[in-house]
Order: C-alpha cells, then sequence, then structure tokens
C-alpha cells in the first residue's frame, strides 16, 4: 500500500512555488447542446486564465457537459480567485471528499412476489427501469447480476461498459448494464496513490464489496438458498429484481476500510449518468452538512437537482451519526434522504451461565457451541500490582493470564462496531475463547475474525453478568451458535447510527424523508473478503437504507412513469407506516431509547404497496424549486444561472414554510403563522377529501377548507395551514400530522412545530 494521506493533501508544484488544489467551477445549466462544444468551451476559459492551449489541458480534471455545464481543474488560489470573478462562473471551489456512509427486507415490507397484483408484478419487477448506482465499484461475477430471463436493453439506454484493470466489456450483460469508474480527481489530490500497491482496481472492478452489496439491494436478480453460514436463509433479492444496473466507481480505498470518494469525481458521475439515461439514482454517500444546497461544495446536492429537472429521482443516505441531533446530512430538498431501521428479525445467542440462567445475546456467531468455561471480568481483586481494566477499549492492557482460557465480560460507551472488533481481537491474541460486550442498546453486529465468539447485550444484562461473577467463586458460561429470530415479538426500531434531524441547513426542511431497513442486511459483496459466504454478507448503515428505497422508487416509476421525483417522494412519504407492520410503535434506539419522531424517520417506515396508490401528491417543479431558493436568500444571479433562465424574486421574498412538501417544519412560531400546501389529485377523477389534525402539543392548528373536492376539470387545489401556539416558554419540538381522507385513502404529512418567543439570535440592525 501507498502511504496514507489526508484528502486535502495538497499537490506541490515549483513552477507556480505555491499550492495547487483540484478546483470545482460550476457554471450551472449548460448553454449548449453538443457537448463537445460545452468541453471546447471549458477549456477555453482555462486558456484565457493560464496563457496556453497545453497548460488549459494539463490542468483539466473533469468537464461536466451533459447535465449541467462546469468543470474540474487543478488552480492555485489566486488563479481560482481570477475565474470565480468572471460573470458565467457560479461557484468556485476546492474538491472535497464523501465517504461511503436481501432475504427478509421485502417479505418485511410487504413486496412478495406471491401476490399476482401487487407492485413487483405490476411493473414486470421493473425490467424497463435502469437504477444508477454512485459507489465504490461492483464484482461483475457476483450471482445477483446473472441475466437469466431478462428481456433486451431498454432502449433509453445510451451508457456503457469501461474497460480497466481485471474488467471489461464482457463483465456487463443485460443485468449489468453499465460500469464506468471516475478517479482523476482523486489522483489530483492524492499523487502519493500507488495503483500497483493498492488493492483497489483501477477499473470499474470493487474491491471493498460496498458498491456490490448496495447494487444488490436496490436491483439484484434472484438468488435463491442464500445465507451466511446458515443464518438468514433464504432468497436474495434486489428491489427490482428485473431492473438494471448501471455502476459509476467513485470511491478510491487508501487502505483496507478508508476511502475516499472526491465530490468532482461524483459530479462526473452523475453528469455521465444523466446522459446515460439512468431512471434512478442511488447514494449511499455522505459527510457533514456544512454547505447550503446550491453550493457546489454539496457536489451530490447539485449534481442532484440537474439530475431531478430531468424527471430523475436521487435518493441518498441520511448518514450514520446518530443517535445525535441535526447530524442528518443530503439535506436538499430535492434529494429522498432515507434514514435506517432494524427489520423484524434478531440473532439470538443463548449463553448459560453457572448458575442455570439463560441470556440471550445478539451475534453473529456460526461456530461450534463454547462449552461451559471460565467465565472473568478483569478487575483488580485489591492485592495485585498488576493492572486491569474491564473496558473493551482497554483490555489490551490486562495480562494474557488473567483472560487465556477464558471468556471475557467487558463494558463499552461505545455504539459503534469497532469496540466489538476491538475487544474481540484482544482476547482472542491473549488466549481467550469469546468476549461478551455490554453496551448500549445498539444494532451494529457483525463476525468476529475468524468467527471468534464475540456476543452483545445491554448494561442491564452486562450488569447481571457482572454481578454473578462478583458472587460466584468459579463462574462459568456456555455460549451457543446465534440462531435467526423472525418476526414477533421483535420490534422494529430506528437504528441508533441513523442520523436524526432537524436539519442544520435549512431547518423547515424536514429531514430525514423516509426509513427503510438498514440493519444487518444480507446482500451480495467480493469473493476475496474476510466475511462473506460465498460472496455474501451482513452489513449495516444507512448506506443499506438507501438502495432498499431506491429499488422502490424504480418499481414505482416504472407504474406511474409520468410521476415527477416530487410526486414519487410525496406518495412514499404520505403512505409510510408510523408503526411497524404488525402496528406495534416504533422506537429510535439511543441513550434513552424513545418513541420515534419525524426527526428519526421522516414520513415513517417505507410502506410500497400503499406508495403505488397514494390518492394524492404534493408535486414540485422548477417554479417551485426556484420559489424555495429565493425564500431561503439564494443569489438571483445564482439562481439564474442554475436553472438556466433569467429569476426574479419577488418582494417581499415568499415563506419557505410554502414549500410544497409532503410535511411541515416550523421552527421558530411566535406568532400565528398561516402556510399554503397544494395537492394533485392522481386517483380517481371524482374525489371527495376531509382533513384530520392530530396536532403538536401545546399548538392550535386550523385547516382552510376542511373538505377538498377534485374532478375532471379539477386535479390541483390548494388549501391554509394556520398555527398558532399557547405556550409561554421556549420550547423543543412537538409532533403531529395533517391527513387528508376519502373512503379509500390516507394522505398523511408529518408536523413539527417549535414555539421561540425568544430567539436564539437576533440582528441588532
Amino acid at each position: 500500500m501507498g502511504r496514507a494521506v489526508s484528502c486535502r493533501e495538497p499537490v506541490l508544484r515549483a513552477r507556480y512555488s505555491t499550492i495547487i488544489y483540484v478546483h470545482i467551477v460550476y457554471l450551472g445549466e449548460k448553454q449548449h447542446d453538443d457537448p463537445e462544444f460545452v468541453t471546447e468551451s471549458h477549456h477555453r476559459m482555462l486558456w484565457s486564465l493560464l496563457g496556453s492551449k497545453e497548460e488549459a489541458h494539463g490542468s483539466m480534471v473533469h468537464s461536466f457537459r451533459h447535465g449541467f455545464s462546469g468543470f474540474a481543474a487543478k488552480l492555485t488560489e489566486s488563479q481560482a480567485k481570477k475565474i470565480a470573478d468572471l460573470p458565467e462562473v457560479v461557484h468556485v471551489i476546492p474538491d472535497r471528499f464523501y465517504k461511503p456512509a436481501t432475504t427478509r427486507t421485502w417479505d418485511y415490507l410487504g413486496l412478495s412476489p406471491t401476490n399476482p397484483k401487487n407492485l413487483l408484478n405490476q411493473t414486470n419487477m421493473g425490467e424497463q427501469m435502469i437504477i444508477g448506482i454512485i459507489d465504490s465499484g461492483v464484482w461483475p461475477e457476483s450471482e445477483v447480476f446473472n441475466d437469466n430471463e431478462i428481456g433486451p436493453v431498454p432502449s433509453h439506454w445510451k451508457g456503457g461498459c469501461e474497460s480497466g484493470e481485471d474488467f471489461n466489456s464482457s463483465h456487463c450483460n443485460k443485468k449489468l448494464i453499465g460500469a464506468k469508474y471516475f478517479i482523476n480527481a482523486f489522483l489530483a489530490t492524492h499523487e502519493s496513490f500507488n495503483s500497483s500497491e493498492s488493492l483497489d482496481f483501477i477499473s470499474p472492478r470493487g474491491y471493498n464489496g460496498h458498491g456490490t452489496h448496495v447494487a444488490t439491494i436496490a436491483g439484484g436478480s434472484y438468488v435463491p438458498n442464500t445465507s451466511y453460514k446458515g443464518l438468514a436463509g433464504g432468497t436474495v433479492r434486489g428491489g427490482a429484481p428485473r431492473a438494471r444496473i448501471a455502476v459509476y466507481k467513485t470511491c478510491w480505498y487508501l487502505d483496507l476500510d478508508i476511502a475516499a470518494c472526491s465530490s468532482a469525481d461524483i459530479l462526473k458521475a452523475m453528469d455521465e449518468a444523466i446522459h446515460d439515461g439512468v431512471d434512478v439514482l442511488s447514494l449511499s454517500l455522505g459527510f457533514e452538512p456544512l454547505y447550503p444546497e446550491t453550493d457546489v461544495r454539496d457536489g451530490i446536492a447539485t449534481g442532484a437537482f440537474h439530475a431531478v429537472l430531468k424527471g430523475i429521482t436521487v435518493v441518498c443516505a441520511a448518514g450514520n451519526a446518530g443517535p445525535a441531533a441535526q447530524t442528518v446530512g443530503n439535506t436538499a430538498p430535492w434529494i429522498l434522504t432515507v434514514a435506517a431501521t432494524t427489520l423484524d428479525r434478531s440473532f439470538v445467542t443463548p449463553m448459560t451461565l453457572g448458575n442455570n440462567k439463560v441470556i440471550l445475546g445478539q451475534a453473529i456467531y456460526t461456530g461450534t457451541e463454547v462449552g461451559f468455561t471460565s467465565l472473568v471480568y478483569p478487575e483488580n481483586p485489591g492485592n495485585s500490582n498488576e493492572s486491569f481494566s474491564g473496558t473493551c477499549e482497554r483490555l489490551l492492557i490486562n495480562s494474557n493470564r488473567t483472560m487465556a482460557g477464558k471468556v471475557v465480560l467487558c463494558f463499552t460507551e461505545s455504539p459503534y462496531s469497532i469496540s466489538v472488533t476491538r475487544a474481540a481481537h484482544y482476547v482472542k491474541r491473549a488466549g481467550g475463547l469469546g468476549v461478551i460486550i455490554a453496551g448500549q442498546p445498539g444494532n451494529v453486529l457483525r463476525p468476529c475474525l475468524d468467527d471468534f465468539p464475540c456476543v452483545a447485550v445491554d448494561y442491564e444484562l452486562g450488569t447481571y453478568i457482572l454481578f454473578y461473577i462478583r458472587s460466584n467463586g468459579s463462574p462459568v458460561v456456555k455460549i451457543q451458535p446465534s440462531r435467526t429470530l423472525i418476526g414477533q415479538p421483535v420490534g422494529t426500531k430506528v437504528a441508533s447510527f441513523s442520523s436524526r434531524g432537524p436539519n442544520p441547513i435549512s431547518a423547515a426542511i424536514l429531514k430525514p424523508d423516509i426509513a427503510a431497513p438498514g440493519v444487518s442486511i444480507l446482500a451480495a459483496t467480493t469473493t476475496n473478503t474476510t466475511f462473506n459466504d460465498r460472496g455474501f454478507i451482513f452489513l449495516s448503515g444507512t448506506s443499506m437504507a438507501t438502495p432498499t428505497i431506491s429499488g422502490i422508487v424504480a418499481l414505482l416509476k416504472a407504474l406511474h412513469p409520468d410521476w415527477s421525483p416530487a410526486a414519487i417522494r410525496s406518495a412514499i412519504v404520505t403512505t409510510a407506516w408510523r408503526t411497524d407492520p404488525f402496528g406495534e410503535q416504533i422506537f429510535a434506539e439511543g441513550s434513552p431509547r424513545k418513541p420515534a419522531d419525524p426527526f428519526d424517520y421522516g414520513g415513517g417506515l417505507v410502506n410500497p404497496e400503499k406508495a403505488t396508490k397514494p390518492g394524492l401528491v404534493y408535486d414540485l417543479g422548477l417554479e417551485d424549486y426556484v420559489l424555495y431558493m429565493c425564500s431561503v436568500g439564494y443569489n438571483e444571479t445564482s439562481i439564474s444561472q442554475l436553472v438556466g433562465k433569467g429569476t426574479v424574486c419577488s418582494y417581499p421574498k415568499p415563506s419557505v414554510l410554502d414549500f410544497n412538501l409532503p410535511s411541515i417544519t416550523i421552527p421558530n412560531l411566535k406568532e400565528e403563522v398561516t402556510l399554503t400546501r397544494t395537492l394533485t389529485n392522481v386517483g380517481p377523477l371524482e374525489s371527495v377529501y376531509r382533513v384530520a389534525v392530530e396536532p403538536p402539543l401545546g399548538t392550535q392548528v386550523t385547516v382552510t377548507p376542511e373538505t377538498l373536492v377534485f374532478n375532471s376539470t379539477t386535479k390541483r387545489v390548494s388549501f391554509k395551514v394556520s398555527v398558532s401556539t399557547t405556550h409561554k416558554i421556549n420550547t423543543g419540538y412537538y409532533f403531529g400530522s395533517l391527513t387528508w381522507s376519502d373512503s379509500l385513502h390516507n394522505v398523511t404529512i408529518p408536523l413539527s412545530v417549535r414555539t421561540q418567543l425568544l430567539p436564539y439570535y437576533y440582528d441588532e440592525n
């Protein structure tokens, strides 16, 4: 491997005697339909700056010429400033890096092929849809990319398969129809990256397996009799099992676990995907949301804006920084942002103590039973000069004889799986036979190296085991292999790692939008990874929840090809489960665990079948997005360049509360506010809907009119919502809902309201 480098390592050039970075020069909507003409205009702009054609070509990294106009180039800070001053330039900013943020999922969500009239069969399993996956590449030999019984490639496909290291066009078929890779910006920043020493492949082939895993979930073909060493057995498939997959590799591994995904490379991939003809874009990538939505430092939001205007739904991960508030990423209002939940499945691992009490831990352990073995919690007995620690991260300080031949109990405050991995490593190296990790209730399970027994329990069970150890002269434990438990009494929870709202960029825009299963999802991976069985592995993250929604979006678009991305999002959000499929309350994991609210899961848990017939949708078009940008204070010139036509914002500026989302979020309620929403009928022509409101605690909500009437001439109807507070102090957020119902449909949106009688900040002017 080459030397590990930071994401912002500069490229030095003696000739300039200064630092050169990759910069993204964003020009907004393209002004010409000929891509060669657009690229030539980019070279001319660089030529005028750098003084020669050769310098311009040497500086150019990418030309964005299909979905929008711009380029990435290697520039000094002074050169970037000069080009930013040109009137046709919207933004110039340094490149930055993102990181990569099944058998049971589809039955759990009610999307089973056994019903001849369900969404899968109505759309021929999405056969004419193309899902674009922007991630870490693909392992084309995986069984999930078989094209058995799949028809010809859709006629609207314009893409192809690029050759590279251990990859050529023969690896593509009627299932995997596209594969490209984008590395120029990554290499321009990471000049020390040694491709000959790297484990990654300089091609669309993925080394790590993350990209293959998410592609499987979105649109993998049927693979029967699949399991992880006997756990979670069944048929693996994607949400749209006959949809076509197009892979765009933008993430590159610096070592075994650290990946870097350049925003310039991602933008180029999105530009190509728009040209190639994808119907859905799925990005299981993210970073901290530090920039406004139309700032190209958030490259995904910029590319997504142009994709959405061309009818492509863009689905992104909420992030894995939960359960803290305001950690949600991919917050642009034109992106469909996905949180992660558990399934109704657990991997129970029975542990029998010497007192015959059986503790049910959680693990993915498929080895042999560990018979009754000495059980220890490393702590100083009071008469020793040795160092002891029962903290999982500090087990290393214990002597080998403390742990050798024993099962070790430890405690951790970390919610991350790395704590389990390290604890297992320390105990195994010391000659131990297993480890029990007590911590916060969490959801991230993964097998430990060499199938070493590592079992997770919560603090309550961990404390019970500790008291047993302290009260018994010779404590022992027996650990049995894990077993798969499906259905009740296993409840659905928002995963502890899933990033939470409220939206830190624009508080009136609810994020995340929706939740989907993303915990311990079995899907395909590379066949050269440590933890896989026949090329399948369990992974957890909003990375796994995102392609679940992408597969559902592909099916909905196949069923309703005239629906806009906003209409598809509305259908998904307004029909979601706010309880689990069994009618039980959904909780949000954290410390403490609590009932889930819209900042945990948006509209709720996705309900694919209900989303096919939402009745009404909250739709959005270009004018709505322009009004949004005006309402949050974007520059008129930037908006004009972004959308490709002159824009003048009204005065007084419009209210962001009127943006026609399938949610209402009021972050600073003081005086009564009145906002507007518009509904479009996509159900029976002659329909009458009546409103029902569950107001947030301490608020009064009035809807006018209370009845909406649709017919052959009236397909869109607006209504007003007035909200006032009875609170006498500043409060946190309270939650409710607003539902329009006829005899067939319930169109529900979440209400989130915070009273702010005294603002947190104000303008002294």
